[in-house]
């Protein structure tokens, strides 16, 4: 298997995502950071079991067997449900659980793959979950597979000058702040970044091509979330993705200008 090949996901709305899949080698280190993390919680795990069986006998046991299963296998569905499909191990590797066909990663999909850590992990160091892992273009192993999840690298990226593309534009999306906050949590750090890319790079595509990308782009953010007609309806699909940018980069708004002005700029662009 070739451990730099990518996931390419198109969205239902025609938006294309291109993911490089993380190989077995990278996923083992992250499990490593994990594991020692898990090890060191199970530690003091054990302290508190024996402090508490010397006071309640065998219910201490058995309380102790049940927090011992819940940290197991608690702490990655905790993690990886809270943190949208990472550990701290996953987290220090840039690694990232994702739905394979693009849609929005569901708890049980972070609970089915967690479980079948128990069947992966046999015999013994994930021999059962690294072989499957090998054998499928994916990089999945038995719980990706049941789950239809799928572990990519999520490289961190160097802010540009958000103020130098952004300022000076009035952004109608902001009169509903409750409809930016929904759209804030809905949208993928991935999704965001493809949004901010598209402006950063708008000069260097064809009149066609350009006006495709930000049409995409547009009716799937609106697909997200529906703003109300009178805030929506003249701007342009590229006016409409640079206030989708607006939202999700900056969290401070530029003054309210005048509506008139607001759909003369919109004309412009």
């Amino acid at each position: 298997m070739n451990l730099s090949s990518e996931l390419k996901i198109r969205t239902p709305e025609g938006v294309m995502f291109s993911y490089r899949l993380a190989g077995p080698i990278t996923r083992s280190l992250a499990w490593g950071i994990d594991f020692v993390i898990l090890a060191m919680l199970t530690i003091g795990l054990q302290v508190a079991i024996g402090m508490l069986h010397l006071i309640t006998g065998d219910f201490g046991d058995a309380i102790g067997v049940l927090l011992y299963f819940g940290l197991t296998f608690g702490y990655g569905i905790l993690l990886e449900w809270l943190w949208r499909g990472q550990t701290v191990g996953k987290r220090i590797l840039h690694l990232r659980v994702l739905d394979a066909t693009g849609l929005r990663l569901q708890f049980h999909q972070v609970l089915l793959r967690n479980l079948l850590r128990a069947v992966d992990i046999l015999p013994a160091f994930y021999m059962v979950g690294g072989l499957t892992a090998l054998l499928n273009r994916r990089a999945q192993r038995l719980g990706d597979l049941a789950a239809g999840t799928v572990v990519v690298h999520s490289p961190t990226y160097a802010e540009p000058n958000l103020e130098q593309l952004l300022a000076g534009k009035f952004n109608s999306l902001r009169s509903s702040p409750h409809l930016a906050a929904r759209l804030r949590q809905r949208v993928s750090p991935d999704e965001a970044r493809l949004a901010l890319t598209a402006l950063l790079r708008r000069e260097a595509y064809d009149a066609d091509a350009r006006i495709a990308l930000f049409a995409e782009l547009a009716a799937h953010f609106k697909e997200l979330v529906a703003f109300p007609a009178e805030d929506v309806d003249s701007l342009p699909d590229e006016q409409y993705v640079r206030n989708v940018v607006d939202i999700l980069f900056r969290t401070k708004a530029e003054p309210a200008a005048p509506r008139a002005e607001a759909e003369r700029d919109a004309a412009l662009v």
